[in-house]
């Protein structure tokens, strides 16, 4: 490689950095900034304050949206997993079942389609059984996400020793007991950075806890945001204040787990 090649790539990368870091960096300087000065030009908080965060955590209910973020994030990361893994293993130990193809192509055509083009149906689906306003609502029908963490785990197991499954397939062990003892072992790390992924995308979910549970005081952190907006006024700083502490358990867990996610995707067929 050249070295202006390099240096114009290099060049590029930095750029796209800074462009998607601005704005996270103007909004955590902003929520420094005093109430008065919040419009002005001047992106450096001078003098900074942390006005803005006390009235977010004084008059915003962050510990109970907090929880209820929470509480979903985990539920809908718990049950995908229980759904996906079950499946990756039929698809690999199965491997010769008639269908098999067809439901390798159902699966990974469900990606294309995006979740908003489900969310009538979802609605629906959840007015009728009775959970609207309730946490179930909005755990159940996101189990939709699970065909990326199938497919995940699925090439994970497929690159289990098949010598390991054939061994205790020769001992006796049924199907469940080698998904239990011999792949679930196995497929820890993977099941690790396959849990954050789901924990992350639920935890930034907007729309679909909006609708399910459009209670402002109780429903998820994102949409739960919207208390700071008025018909009359709108307190942007408390908001970005909230926003940036609504954001740190996110942050954190990608910061400590990013390798773990990238070798997820490494060692996959998914790209």
């Amino acid at each position: 490689m050249r070295r202006g090649d390099a240096i114009g790539r290099h060049a590029l990368v930095i750029t796209a950095i800074v462009a998607m870091l601005f704005p996270v960096v103007l909004a955590l300087a902003t929520s420094f900034k005093p109430v008065t000065t919040i419009f002005d030009l001047n992106p450096i908080p001078v003098p900074a304050s942390l006005e803005n965060y006390d009235l977010a955590l004084g008059r915003f209910p962050i510990g109970r949206l907090l929880f209820n973020t929470f509480v979903m994030a985990i539920g809908v990361t718990v049950t995908t997993i229980l759904v996906a893994l079950p499946g990756a293993y039929a698809l690999v130990r199965f491997d010769r079942a008639r269908g098999r193809g067809l439901v390798l192509v159902a699966v990974g055509a469900s990606l294309l389609i995006p979740p908003q083009a489900l969310i009538i149906p979802q609605f629906l689906m959840t007015t009728r059984l009775g959970w609207q306003g309730h946490t179930i609502g909005v755990i159940i029908p996101q189990l939709g996400v699970s065909a990326l963490a199938l497919l995940l785990l699925r090439d994970h197991i497929r690159a289990i020793p098949q010598s390991l499954i054939g061994a205790a397939v020769l001992e006796g062990a049924t199907s469940w007991e080698i998904l239990r003892h011999v792949v679930l072992g196995l497929l820890r790390p993977a099941l690790g950075a396959v849990a954050i992924l789901l924990f992350i995308s639920t935890w930034n979910e907007f729309l679909w806890p909006l609708l399910v549970m459009p209670d402002p005081e109780d429903t998820t952190i994102q949409p739960g945001l919207a208390l700071f907006l008025g018909p009359e006024s709108s307190q942007y700083g408390p908001m970005l204040a909230a926003s940036m502490l609504a954001s740190l358990p996110v942050v954190a867990i990608y910061v400590l787990a990013s390798r773990r996610i990238a070798d997820a995707f490494l060692h996959s067929g998914v790209r």
